[in-house]
């Protein structure tokens, strides 16, 4: 299983570089393809060692030039060179040095590595809870970069590979397996093959682990040249592991000759120093096994006194360590205190103030119901008032208005009567007029006669108009409805109207009864009512 892709030329270097050099003891810091100078200083005074000095000056160099993200990579640069001394406490407070500045400089790249680096750190002094919490840290940032599309999944190499040989140094395969599952994933021939020899290796004590002692060694056997050419201070490492296969397989000789060859390589390089202890405690105990009891006592007493020079919380390599003394992280934790607490404080007066606003929302708002509810009361009560102010001005018109036409439905029908007196007396006259013999003239009589037919025709033109005028629109609904009604016909209805009875409708009208009867008879006809309709009530509506 192969990486698919190649990292990009921006971290591709600084990153496989720091790939090949983290290794649970502290891998060689070497750049890829070049090959370490051996270093010949063997002065015990670490902090003085030239190569400390150089990377120290190219760090205050990068810093001044302010050139931040290449100080904070040659600080995890020296952090291993540390760690490959056993300077623990040096290595654990310039990886925390590291850690401040990256904070300023709020790049997530070189945080991630800062917690790779101190993850291993934490994982030497056996402490598996804060080295993993680290590793994860470290892990998280690459894969939310990933996520959002700013980096390459096969950067995540990196990290699974930290998880495998930490996990190593914990001597839990298991889990050292399940994660170099994980980088054959995420590795591919055609990215550069530098880390597929680290990768290798973990997998030769996989198989150690799992009792496969020919195929582990057949695979140690197969990267060794590539170390002995790019990277000999990790043979240290390899000619240890290598040793075990050995001894596990009762070749006590060999054993011995490659836990030799570990420490002649740490010795040339000053690498990996920390690991001696383990491979001279390792060599007694083959001694013991071969009975050589003089070689095995000198070589416990080597790796007693490096185990106190690099663990033993004595030393004065380590003192700071075991004290955890560290201003950054102490003044990291203050500060997040402080922060925490303005936070608090932020978020207590956030509440208050939206307590206040709610408060003065709630208040408004029922306010604003109150003053409505008052208002659209107030509006409803008027419009009550108003309404009943209006019906009653309307029933008090309507009752006028009914009074005045009754009034002069009365003067009508007092103004026919008189009508109809007057024809009467008319017509008597007329009659007395051609009952008496010669004692007027012919001509006066015919005159008077004359006079009498046009004031009968007047009268009833004079009663016409102020029928009219009470009622205005009787005779306009009569003749839209009953447009084939005689001149006859209609003063009839007009007189219905008045509700006149049908003698007096003869007297003015100065026709008989009888005639008057036919009349209704005839209009009743034209209007086609039946018997059962009451033509009186029908008029009376119009």
């Amino acid at each position: 299983m192969l990486l698919s892709k190649r990292l990009s030329p921006t971290h591709g270097l600084v990153v496989l570089s720091l790939l090949i050099n983290f290794s649970l003891w502290g891998q060689d810091s070497s750049i890829p393809k070049s090959t370490p100078i051996p270093r010949t200083n063997t002065s015990d005074d670490i902090e003085q060692d030239s190569a400390i000095v150089a990377i120290e000056n190219e760090i205050d160099t990068f810093l001044k030039a302010g050139e931040s993200t290449k100080a904070l990579y040659t600080l995890i640069k020296l952090t291993e060179e540390y760690g490959h001394r056993g300077n623990y406490s040096k290595s654990y407070e310039t990886a925390w040095k590291a850690l401040s500045i990256a904070d300023t400089n709020d790049n997530e790249v070189v945080k991630s590595h800062i917690y790779r680096r101190l993850g291993a750190m934490y994982s030497f002094s056996k402490r598996k809870d804060e080295a993993i919490k680290y590793l994860r840290l470290s892990r998280d940032i690459i894969k939310g970069l990933v996520e959002k599309g700013k980096m390459k999944e096969e950067y995540l190499l990196n990290n699974y590979y930290t998880f495998v040989y930490t996990y190593r140094g914990l001597n839990e395969p298991e889990l050292a397996k399940k994660y170099l599952d994980s980088c054959y994933i995420y590795y591919s021939d055609k990215q550069n093959e530098v880390a597929l020899p680290y990768i290798k290796f973990e997998e030769a004590y996989v198989l150690r682990e799992d009792k496969k002692y020919d195929e582990a060694e057949r695979i140690l056997i197969e990267i060794e040249p590539w170390f002995q050419e790019n990277a000999p201070s990790y043979l240290v490492l390899v000619y240890a592991y290598w040793a075990v296969i050995y001894k596990n397989t009762g070749q006590l000789k060999k054993a011995t000759d490659y836990y030799k060859k570990a420490i002649a390589i740490s010795d040339q390089y000053k690498s990996h120093m920390d690991f001696t202890p383990y491979i001279h405690e390792k060599l007694a105990e083959i001694y013991r096994l071969m009975g050589n009891y003089k070689d095995g006592y000198t070589h416990l007493n080597k790796a007693k006194a490096l185990t106190g020079k690099f663990f033993d919380g004595r030393s004065k390599n380590n003192i700071s360590l075991m004290e955890i003394k560290n201003e950054y992280r102490l003044e990291k934790e203050r500060q997040q205190e402080i922060i925490r607490q303005q936070r608090m404080e932020t978020l207590e007066q956030q509440d208050k103030i939206l307590m206040l606003q709610r408060i003065i929302l709630a208040s408004s708002l029922i306010f604003v119901i109150i003053i409505g509810f008052v208002y659209v009361k107030h509006i409803r009560s008027k419009h009550r008032a108003e309404k009943r102010l209006l019906e009653k001005t309307k029933a008090l018109e309507m009752q006028k208005a009914n009074e005045l036409l009754e009034t002069k439905n009365k003067e009508l029908a007092a103004s026919t009567l008189q009508l109809v007196e007057k024809e009467e007396f008319l017509k008597k006259l007329k009659n007395e007029l051609q009952g008496e013999d010669g004692s007027v003239k012919i001509s006066e009589i015919n005159r008077v006669l004359k006079s009498i037919s046009a004031g009968n025709a007047n009268n009833w033109e004079e009663f016409k108009l102020r029928f009219t005028d009470v009622n205005k629109d009787f005779y306009e609904k009569l003749n839209s409805t009953y447009p084939n009604l005689s001149q006859t016909d209609q003063k009839i209805c007009a007189l219905i109207k008045l509700n006149l009875s049908s003698k007096d409708m003869a007297r003015l009208l100065g026709i008989s009864t009888k005639s008057v009867h036919t009349t209704r008879h005839r209009l009743r006809k034209k209007m086609g009512l039946q018997r059962s309709d009451n033509l009186e009530e029908l008029i009376a509506s119009l």
